[in-house]
C-alpha cells in the first residue's frame, strides 16, 4: 500500500476550501492562518480520522497512511508515531462520532450559499466523499460496516444542503453563482491533478464530477446511447422513491462497494472478486423493475457493464417445448442482456414441474452462462421469498452466484397514499380533502396476503376513480332540451306542471273518449290552430283542476325553466373540474379489492409446459 495514496484527496479537499473559508472569515473580520488551508487540513483530519473508526479495526493500512499524509501538516510528533502506538494512546477511539452531524465548517459553508448562491457546501460533500472512498479501499476488502458508514455520512450532508434550499452545481433550479471575492492564500502547495476548484470558486456545469459519476473508458459514450449518468443523480433517483429505506440502503451499498473497488484497480491494488449478481424477493408492486432499471444505470455509471439496459424475462421467455430449444432461448436472453442486465421475474417458476420439466435445462443453462459472462452481464432474479429460497436450493450453482438478496417489503397506507397522490401530481388531478381521507380508508381496508399488488393497487385504484369522475361529470351535463330547475317552496297545488314541460314540449292533445272509432284522428295529427293560438312559446301547460288558482308572481313556478351555466347541451365542463377528484369518485371500499394470487402467470406457464412434456415428443 502506499502511504501517499490518501494525501491527493486530502489536498484536493484543502486547495478546493481553503480559499472560500478565508473570506468568510475574512467578511466576518477574522484572519486565519494559511489562508484557511490549516483549518480545511484539520478538518479533512477528522474525517479521515472517524472513517478508520467506523468499523472499530484501525489496521496497520489505514492508520499508516493517516500518520504519512497528515504528518507533515501538522507541528506535531504526529509523523514519528505508528500504528501501534496510536491504538495504544486511543487516539483514534470514538472518533467515530464525528460523522453523525455536520461539522461547523460544513454548516458555515452551507450558510453562505444560502446567502449567497454559490455552491461551496456542494464543493466540500465532493471533496469529502472522495476522503472518505479513499479510507474505504485501505484495506483489501473494506466492512459492511464500514460502507454504511460511507452511506450515511453521504446522506447526512446532502439532506443538510437539501434542506437549506440550495441548488446542485449546474442545474436548473439553480441562480448563476455568485463567487466570493478570493484573498491571498498561500501558493505554496500546488493542487494535485484532478482537484475540481480553485480555492472559493464556485462550481459551475462541467466541472469535476460528484464522487464516482466519472466516467470509465468502459463505461463511455457509446455510439446511439447517452452518456453514463452522473451517480450523485441515479443516487437522488434512488432516494426520490417513495418508501423502500432497507432497499435503497442495501443499493447504495452496493455503489459504495464498487466504488471502492473502482479505486483500487485505478491504483493496481489487488481486489477481492465478488459476485454482482443479485436476488430481489417481495410482492408485486413493489418497485423491483423500477430498481433494477436504475441499478443498471449505476453499474453502467462505475464501468461495471458498457450499456446498462434492462432486459425483462420470464420463464415463458426461458422455456421452449422441446429439448434442446430451451438452452437456446437461455442463450437468445443473455444475448440480449450483453454489456446491460437481466432481470428474471418469477424466477423460482423455472424450478417447478418436476425433474423432466424443461424448466430444470433453463437453470442448468442459466448457471453456466451467469459464469461465463461475469464480466458483461448482470443477472438478477425476482419472486416471492419462500418460493426464491425453493429456486436457490434448484442447483448447487446458484448459491454462490446469488450471494446476496435484497428484500422489498409491503408499501404502508401512509405509503400507498403518498403514491396515489404522486400519481394524481403527475397527471395534474387535485383531489379533494375527504377524496383523500376516503383514499386513506380504501388502502386500510385491502387484504395483505401474499401477491398483494402494492403499487399496482394504488395505479389500479386511481384509474377507477378517474372513470368515476368522467362518469360524475357527464351524468351532471343536461341532455338536449333538457335543463337545470331549482327546488320550489310552492305548495304542491300550484305544481301546475311537474313534468317541467313548455308548450313546445307538452304532449299532443287526445281526441274525446267518446268520438266514434271510425272518425279517431291520427296520433301524428297537429294541434289546432286556436289551440296554438291560446299557448305561446315557453308558456306552461296548466292541469285543468288547478285552473283558476291564485298564482303569486313574486314566486317562480318550479315548472317555468330557469336558465343555468349548462343550458346549452354542448357545455363542457371546466378545467377546475376536469381536474378536480372528489370523495364520491372514489369506489366503495371492497369494489378494488387485491385477493391474494393463488396461481401466479408463472406457475400457470409451468403446468402448461409440463403438458406439453407429456404430450409432445422429447427429440431433438
Amino acid at each position: 500500500m502506499d502511504n501517499e495514496y490518501l494525501n491527493e484527496p486530502v489536498e484536493a479537499f484543502v486547495t478546493g476550501l481553503a480559499g472560500a473559508y478565508a473570506t468568510l472569515a475574512q467578511q466576518a473580520g477574522h484572519t486565519l492562518r494559511e489562508g484557511g488551508r490549516e483549518d480545511c487540513a484539520l478538518e479533512a483530519f477528522n474525517l479521515v480520522m472517524a472513517m478508520i473508526d467506523a468499523d472499530g479495526r484501525h489496521t496497520d493500512d489505514e492508520v499508516w497512511a493517516m500518520l504519512a499524509t497528515f504528518g507533515p501538516r501538522f507541528n506535531t510528533q504526529l509523523g514519528f508515531a505508528t500504528p501501534n502506538e496510536v491504538r495504544t494512546a486511543g487516539m483514534l477511539n470514538g472518533k467515530r462520532t464525528w460523522l453523525e452531524q455536520p461539522s461547523l465548517l460544513f454548516d458555515l459553508l452551507v450558510k453562505a450559499d444560502v446567502r449567497d448562491n454559490s455552491s461551496h457546501s456542494w464543493t466540500y460533500y465532493r471533496e469529502a466523499m472522495n476522503i472518505a472512498q479513499v479510507v474505504c479501499s485501505l484495506d483489501t476488502k473494506p466492512t459492511e460496516t464500514e460502507l454504511r458508514a460511507l452511506d450515511a455520512f453521504r446522506s447526512l450532508l446532502v439532506r443538510r444542503i437539501e434542506s437549506a434550499g440550495v441548488g446542485r452545481p449546474g442545474t436548473s433550479g439553480q441562480r448563476p453563482p455568485t463567487s466570493l471575492p478570493q484573498t491571498n492564500a498561500p501558493t505554496g502547495i500546488a493542487a494535485t491533478p484532478g482537484s475540481a476548484a480553485t480555492p472559493g470558486s464556485a462550481a459551475t456545469p462541467g466541472s469535476a464530477a460528484t464522487p464516482g459519476s466519472a466516467a470509465t473508458p468502459s463505461s463511455a459514450a457509446i455510439p446511439g446511447l447517452p452518456p453514463p449518468e452522473p451517480l450523485e443523480n441515479l443516487l437522488k433517483e434512488l432516494d426520490d422513491l417513495v418508501g423502500l429505506i432497507e432497499v435503497k440502503a442495501e443499493v447504495r451499498l452496493v455503489a459504495n462497494l464498487l466504488q471502492i473497488q473502482k479505486l483500487r484497480k485505478e491504483r493496481s491494488l489487488p481486489v477481492v472478486d465478488a459476485s454482482r449478481h443479485l436476488v430481489f424477493t417481495g410482492n408485486p408492486g413493489t418497485g423491483k423493475t423500477t430498481v433494477a432499471r436504475l441499478l443498471a444505470k449505476i453499474y453502467r455509471t462505475l464501468g461495471v457493464v458498457e450499456k446498462g439496459h434492462l432486459v425483462e424475462t420470464d420463464r415463458a421467455g426461458m422455456v421452449a417445448g422441446f429439448v434442446g430449444q430451451t438452452a437456446l432461448k437461455v442463450t437468445e436472453i443473455f444475448d440480449q442482456a450483453k454489456d446491460g442486465v437481466l432481470l428474471i421475474d418469477e424466477a423460482y417458476a423455472l424450478a417447478r414441474g418436476g425433474e423432466r420439466d424443461f424448466g430444470r435445462e433453463a437453470i442448468d443453462t442459466l448457471v453456466k452462462l451467469i459464469e461465463d459472462r461475469r464480466e458483461s452481464t448482470v443477472v438478477i432474479a425476482a419472486g416471492y421469498p419462500d418460493e426464491m429460497a425453493e429456486f436457490i436450493d434448484a442447483n448447487p450453482g446458484l448459491r454462490s452466484r446469488f450471494p446476496k438478496t435484497i428484500s422489498f417489503a409491503d408499501y404502508s397506507n401512509e405509503e400507498l397514499g403518498t403514491i396515489f397522490g404522486g400519481i394524481c401530481k403527475k397527471n395534474s388531478y387535485n383531489p379533494t380533502a375527504e377524496a383523500l381521507e376516503k383514499v386513506k380508508a380504501f388502502f386500510e381496508s385491502q387484504d395483505r396476503g401474499k401477491g398483494f399488488g402494492n403499487g399496482r393497487v394504488a395505479r389500479n385504484l386511481f384509474e377507477q376513480v378517474v372513470a368515476n369522475q368522467a362518469t360524475r361529470l357527464v351524468g351532471d351535463r343536461p341532455k338536449p332540451n333538457e335543463t337545470d330547475t331549482k327546488p320550489s317552496s310552492k305548495p304542491a297545488s300550484d305544481l301546475a306542471n311537474p313534468q317541467g314541460r313548455t308548450v313546445d314540449q307538452a304532449p299532443q292533445s287526445k281526441a274525446p273518449q267518446n268520438k266514434a272509432p271510425q272518425n279517431k284522428a291520427p296520433q301524428n295529427k297537429a294541434p289546432s290552430a286556436k289551440a296554438q293560438s291560446a299557448k305561446a312559446p315557453g308558456e306552461v301547460v296548466v292541469d285543468p283542476a288547478v285552473q283558476g288558482a291564485t298564482v303569486d308572481p313574486a314566486v317562480k313556478d318550479p315548472a317555468v325553466p330557469i336558465p343555468t351555466e349548462r343550458d346549452s347541451a354542448d357545455k363542457q365542463p371546466t378545467d377546475a373540474e376536469l381536474l378536480t377528484l372528489e370523495a364520491a369518485d372514489i369506489p366503495p371500499l371492497s369494489s378494488i379489492a387485491t385477493p391474494a394470487i393463488p396461481v401466479s402467470r408463472a406457475e400457470l406457464s409451468a403446468i402448461a409446459d409440463s403438458a406439453n412434456t407429456a404430450t409432445l415428443p422429447r427429440s431433438q
